[in-house]
């Protein structure tokens, strides 16, 4: 796979409450990724870029939301959600602080 692909599929971590206890009790941190993504090259795009083993990777697709702007009828864009499970003793510093 090529190099500059597997960096460009991590978009940006997803922090949330919810991400936060997931990665507390499980060890899984969550990312948002490129629509076009695989598990496999998501695998390889975390352990490229944070050094880390990854032990399974699970992924969904978050639908686009209907808004209303005024009378105008709109939707939100759908994106890709990857869950990250990590083996034993692995972490990732999402936050950027050290």
């Amino acid at each position: 796979m090529n190099q500059e692909r597997l960096i460009k599929l991590l978009v940006r971590p997803h922090v949330s409450e919810k991400t936060t206890r997931c990665a507390e009790k499980h060890n899984q941190y969550v990312f948002r990724v490129e629509t076009t993504a695989t598990k496999p090259e998501i695998k390889k795009a975390v352990e490229l870029m944070f050094n880390v083993q990854v032990a399974a990777v699970t992924t969904l697709n978050v639908k686009p939301k209907t808004k209303r702007f005024g009378q105008v009828v709109g939707q939100r864009k759908g994106w890709k959600k990857a869950y990250i499970k990590l083996k034993e003793g692995q972490s990732i510093n999402v936050a950027g602080n050290e």
